[in-house]
């Protein structure tokens, strides 16, 4: 069975918008202009807003896809909501391991197969949706709701900030409340740590024992970043966090959580911690160092007796409060600097951040959040729970400190979604019955007083 709200994600999840891959610009031009287009449609007062260019490694500039804007409603008796998403996504390829063509939306057992499927593009089109569903009726939108959706969210937002800066007293002036429904609360410094070594790849057979190798240098530093407990070793970075309070605890402690069943969903026969509120804690309110991969490294099927002359390591640890991004970019740096300086190897390492900002949280007994429990009891009849995430928005803070507005993260997908991952999807409940919270949403946050904006 179609609906127009499936075919219309699978026309989104199609398209190939890609920020990290400059050879997929065109498509995720394209892709603004699609949401830009079904916004006009809809008869939405709409914007594609330029912010500039992207400045390469190499020297070499592209221009950033545009920013759509969009307004419905101008009734200024009325709350105005500002909905925050991106259809940018990660990369992804058949042979990495998908099930299906990452690209042509799959549905099968009532889940919906696709690259972006979960983030963002559903929860993109289900906030539209949801405006599209009192249009249909023709009801009365219950508050001005106004869109700036972005395509640059998964490389770190370039040119938001900025665009958010110079439409403070325009476009977000009358905002009240900003709602943001990607799926993580927190953020990440992203790091590249590279070694280089000779002025090319060398031949193992012919080289190997007489230089010191640049991946041994890596491999060696990066062991020094996290135990096998778990534990940061970069001094600092764990006395920076703010204390669990008791509060905290009993939330985690009465959230309804199956470490079994978290256990075989991703497929692992042993978790970090043995208790529900440590693991918990750690996978929302602790910070955590996680090594993604290795750049210029072999790493194709067969051999290759090869030393690599230049290797870049990539990894990231989440931002949680007291955290300063500033802080951690210095102690992560002068850190491996030393570890590395202890090696007395002759190649040369560089250390750099290449996303870091402020974690955000959010205050749970806020108006924005009591309507957004409402709208949970309303649509499925339960009350939500209220977690943290260590996903990274990068957005989230700007928006917090440029509007002084306040926000709350309202999330359709599910923990086993496989964001990032192969076989990322969002259960057609999900996006469905996502779309009718984020019907009954506009209504409950209308019914706050406007003397506690």
């Amino acid at each position: 069975r179609r609906t127009l709200e499936i075919v219309a994600l699978r026309d989104w999840v199609e398209v190939e918008s890609d920020s990290s891959n400059i050879l997929k610009r065109p498509d995720l031009h394209r892709m603004m202009e699609m949401v830009a287009q079904k916004l006009r449609l809809m008869g939405g007062t709409v914007e594609l807003v330029d912010i500039g260019e992207q400045e390469l490694p190499d020297g070499q500039t592209l221009a950033l896809p545009k920013v759509v804007t969009a307004k419905f409603g101008t009734d200024t008796n009325k709350h105005t909501v500002c909905v925050y998403g991106h259809v940018d996504v990660q990369p992804a390829k058949l042979e990495d391991g998908w099930a299906t063509d990452p690209y042509n939306l799959t549905d099968i057992n009532g889940n919906l197969y696709g690259r972006g499927a979960s983030d963002n593009k559903a929860p993109v089109l289900a906030w539209i949706h949801a405006v599209e569903a009192y249009q249909t009726l023709n009801m009365e939108l219950p508050v001005n709701v106004k869109f700036v959706i972005e395509g640059m969210e998964e490389t770190g937002s370039n040119g938001l900030d900025a665009m958010i800066l110079a439409q403070r007293d325009t476009f977000f002036s009358d905002v009240d409340y900003i709602i943001i429904s990607d799926c993580g609360w927190l953020r990440n410094c992203y790091f590249y740590a590279e070694v280089e070594g000779p002025k090319q790849d060398l031949h193992s057979g012919v080289y190997g024992g007489t230089v010191i190798e640049p991946m041994t240098d890596l491999i060696g530093i990066l062991d020094t970043l996290i135990s096998p407990s778990g534990k940061i070793l970069v001094p600092g970075i764990r006395e920076a966090v703010a204390p669990l309070t008791d509060e905290e605890w009993k939330l985690y402690q009465d959230i309804q959580f199956d470490m079994d069943n978290y256990k075989n969903k991703i497929g692992v026969s042993q978790l970090m911690y043995s208790n529900k509120v440590d693991l918990l804690a750690h996978m929302w309110r602790y910070p955590t160092v996680s090594i993604h991969g290795i750049e210029g490294a072999f790493s194709d099927p067969g051999t290759k007796t090869v030393i690599p002359a230049k290797v870049t390591a990539k990894f990231s640890i989440r931002q949680v409060p007291n955290m300063d991004p500033a802080m951690v970019k210095k102690q992560v740096t002068d850190y491996l600097q030393s570890v590395f300086a202890k090696r007395k190897s002759p190649n040369k390492l560089k250390v750099t951040m290449v996303i870091g900002a402020k974690p955000w949280l959010a205050d749970p007994q806020h108006p924005l959040y009591e309507a957004g429990k409402a709208a949970v009891k309303r649509v499925f009849d339960v009350d939500p729970d209220l977690i943290r995430e260590g996903g990274t928005i990068p957005i989230a803070k700007t928006f917090e400190d440029v509007t002084g507005k306040s926000i709350i993260m309202m999330p359709i997908g599910g923990f086993d979604d496989g964001l990032h991952s192969q076989n990322e999807k969002i259960s057609r409940y999900n996006y469905i019955e996502g779309t009718k919270l984020f019907i009954a949403y506009l209504y409950e946050v209308s019914q706050i007083k406007k003397t506690t904006v």
